[in-house]
């Protein structure tokens, strides 16, 4: 790189590469203003050419050859936008080991292969930035990793699936069914056609893997996470929570414990007056409470073209400074140390209050007999509520929310009590904020 130019190859023209791209041709002074470096967008690859955009590409190579952009000498950054596994692990893994630095939004990618990754990037003395993995365009990485930096990390509290706070929050607002509300969902295109990875705590759990790796200064193992999706959430379940004063959320935990991190997905009762209670649609919001600085929020758009591109193009003129200030220089150490390995608490070991709905028979003693099993476990009612209307086939339903208690306390109890035959199966738990 010299005479301060640096020249951008984007692998991926879908939504986000458009962004980038968009960006990178449209925004020429302003980021030069700002960074004192003149970016080019050097070369493009993609499969698929036919299709419309709204796009200026004349003085941008346009090719399907992956190959060849990532052996051309004259591009200094790759930037991945093909998201999935593959091919994109094996593009970035070449970008590395062609000694080209490589920012991506993957975070699949990230959560799962980002170790092999970081020790190619390592090795070969070379940059992989990702701020665009978690939160669209909010800077939540580059917050962890700088602006918070002279703290230890406590605890992160995030909503960081669009999908599924829409859907939680129409359930809410408009006392839709989970299945109207998905619909809703995908017809407005903030849900996929196959909506498995979001509506299942999958998503969330990849991000947050990614920020308590960051949190914890080396790498999290993403099958350790405790994960829980949203599906089995119904109307009565919201309007119960929001008689208690509580709003139903998917939340992705990360607190510190003596002898590891607590890792969890699951939907959440989170108090009314609490600032992620507030965080509607599609929009994201990460709680972060260090030891010196307490607690800050970061809140925006977490998907979309525009938001994600922006959060790229940051990483891009991140890396480009830091070539020029460290010519010579090998890896940054701004990245994840691929040799640390963070330990995660099972989630049986983590105490909890519970929110606990049962439909059973209406006849008398079964409040008794359900806490009674409870309390053979060590499990204590905070409050309770027995409709007396009448449910399907005769069955009511029963909320309790409970006093604190061990994941493993319950998951005996919840067994115990799922065998009475005055149950219907769908019983459900949810954890409290």
């Amino acid at each position: 790189m010299q005479d301060h130019h640096v020249n951008v190859g984007i692998l991926g023209l879908g939504t986000v590469g458009t962004g980038v791209a968009r960006i990178l041709l449209t925004q020429q002074d302003l980021l030069r203003t700002r960074s004192a470096l003149t970016f080019t967008l050097h070369t493009i690859v993609e499969l698929n050419w036919d299709k419309e955009r709204d796009l200026d590409l004349s003085g941008v190579e346009c090719i399907t050859d992956a190959q060849k952009m990532l052996e051309n000498p004259e591009i200094d950054i790759i930037v991945e936008t093909i998201g999935g596994y593959e091919p994109a692990f094996t593009f970035i893994a070449t970008a590395l080991r062609n000694r080209k630095h490589v920012v991506t939004a993957n975070k699949a990618l990230i959560a799962t292969r980002g170790r092999e990754l970081f020790q190619i990037a390592k090795e070969n003395g070379v940059d992989l930035l990702f701020e665009a993995s978690v939160g669209g365009g909010i800077p939540i990485i580059k917050g962890l990793r700088e602006g918070l930096v002279a703290n230890q990390i406590e605890r992160v509290y995030g909503i960081l699936n669009g999908t599924s706070n829409y859907i939680l929050t129409r359930m809410h607002q408009e006392e839709l069914e989970f299945g109207q509300a998905l619909a809703e969902a995908q017809a407005k295109g903030f849900a996929e056609a196959d909506p498995t990875l979001d509506v299942s705590g999958g998503d969330a759990a990849h991000k947050l893997t990614i920020l308590a790796s960051i949190a914890a200064s080396g790498f999290v193992n993403y099958q350790d996470l405790y994960i829980e999706g949203i599906q089995n959430i119904t109307k009565l379940d919201i309007n119960f929570a929001k008689s208690f004063g509580y709003t139903i959320k998917l939340l992705a935990v990360m607190r510190r414990m003596e002898n590891g991190l607590d890792l969890r997905v699951h939907p959440t009762l989170v108090p009314n007056n609490h600032l992620l209670a507030a965080v509607n649609n599609e929009l994201n919001a990460v709680f972060v409470k260090g030891d010196f600085v307490g607690n800050t929020m970061f809140y925006g758009p977490g998907a979309g073209e525009r938001p994600t591109a922006s959060s790229i193009v940051s990483d891009i003129v991140d890396l480009s400074r830091d070539l020029l200030l460290k010519e010579g220089e090998q890896f940054s150490c701004r990245t994840l140390n691929p040799e640390q390995g963070i330990p995660v608490v099972p989630v049986e070991q983590i105490r909890n209050r519970f929110y606990l709905r049962f439909f059973t028979l209406d006849a008398p003693g079964i409040l008794s007999k359900i806490s009674g099993v409870l309390a053979q476990n060590g499990i204590s009612i905070s409050s309770m509520v027995q409709l007396e209307t009448h449910g399907k086939d005769n069955y009511v339903p029963i909320v309790l929310l409970t006093h604190e208690a061990s994941e493993q306390a319950m998951k005996q109890a919840l067994d115990a009590i799922g065998k009475f035959d005055f149950i219907q199966e769908n019983y459900l738990r949810i954890r409290l904020f």
